[in-house]
């Protein structure tokens, strides 16, 4: 994993036209921010949280509305930040679950993401996230994808649903149900590396590349 993780940097290093050294010497790491509630589906959460947090030069925060832990599934993600204590970030991913549809009436929750998203460079979601998107109003005249079971409720927010499994909309990257939170991932290490650092990392955690960049659109 170790020598996976080299591979990964030394991609995005050629793709930057510099060397790891160089890039070492970035003042400011790329800023992820994964934002996860009560009820979510974990692996929403830990599926793209697995590749993304591997980026080099970059600092990876997991937040909740309140900080602390969050329980889903038997599982507890502890030591959450606490959204409102994040100044900003360079990408933020929403997840989706059971809960979504509840937490996108929550507007303590959604006034956080909306906040967040003004500035991101990348506004992203996986599964039900994108409903929690569409609650912040970042997707009007957007195309987003979505839990299949669910998708016909983005038009409540403005937003054109897509059958894909990955679908983009200018800076906004939205992945389908659970599974598809994987090849969202990889895309999102291809956009910001180069294919060949989502290819790189898809060879590590043994899936097909072709196969996972193929599905993006299916």
């Amino acid at each position: 994993m170790r020598d996976h993780c080299h591979f990964v940097k030394a991609a995005f290093a050629r793709r930057q036209g510099r060397s790891q050294q160089e890039a070492a010497l970035t003042a400011q790491p790329f800023r992820i921010v994964f934002a996860v509630f009560p009820g979510m589906t974990q692996l929403d959460f830990t599926g793209p949280h697995q590749f993304l947090s591997r980026l080099p030069d970059s600092e990876t925060l997991v937040a909740s509305r309140d900080g602390g832990d969050v329980a889903t599934e038997g599982l507890v993600f502890a030591g959450t930040a606490k959204l409102a204590d994040i100044d900003a970030c360079d990408l933020i991913c929403v997840h989706g679950g059971a809960t979504a549809t509840q937490v996108a009436l929550d507007e303590v929750f959604v006034s956080q993401i909306r906040r967040l998203c003004r500035n991101a460079r990348y506004i992203t979601s996986v599964c039900t996230g994108s409903l929690i998107l569409g609650a912040a109003g970042v997707l009007q005249g957007r195309r987003a994808a979505s839990h299949w079971a669910w998708r016909h409720l983005l038009p409540l927010f403005g937003a054109t649903p897509d059958a894909g499994r990955v679908v983009r909309d200018g800076n906004i990257i939205t992945g389908g149900g659970v599974t598809a939170g994987i090849d969202f991932a990889l895309s999102v290490l291809a956009e910001l590396g180069g294919r060949g650092s989502g290819t790189v990392a898809a060879t590590g955690a043994g899936i097909c590349p072709r196969a996972a960049f193929q599905r993006r659109h299916a």
